[in-house]
């Protein structure tokens, strides 16, 4: 069995969408399987309406590895590198040469994004 947050994650939808077309709390991989295969009418036109715009993305701590995957916010900047919250700037690679760096907190659950520039 899969959470419905899985579910979404595996379908490529909101959270959201999943809770309202009853994709139910937990989910059996069978049952997921089939909706893979045979995609109900509201998931075809879920993946016709794409904008290009990533539903999930996937956060990886450039320090430690540890993952994470969450709905990209509008306010996320493009980040060189990102590093869980508990890791010392020290640990973090260090900008290329006449770079600044600046650090954007709250990105996922526990990120810190590095964001360099000229």
């Amino acid at each position: 069995m899969i959470s419905r947050r899985d579910a979404a994650i595996r379908l490529d939808i909101p959270l959201e969408m999943a809770t309202k077309h009853g994709i139910p709390k937990l989910v059996s991989d069978d049952e997921l399987a089939a909706i893979e295969a045979q995609p109900p009418a509201w998931l075809v036109q879920s993946r016709s309406n794409r904008t290009g715009k990533p539903v999930w993305v996937e956060l990886t701590c450039a320090v430690c590895r540890f993952t994470e995957t969450d709905r990209p916010k509008k306010w996320w900047p493009e980040w060189t590198v990102l590093a869980c919250d508990d890791h010392e700037a020290s640990q973090v690679p260090a900008p290329r040469d006449g770079r600044s760096r600046e650090a954007v907190y709250g990105i996922g659950s526990r990120f810190i994004a590095y964001v360099d520039s000229q």
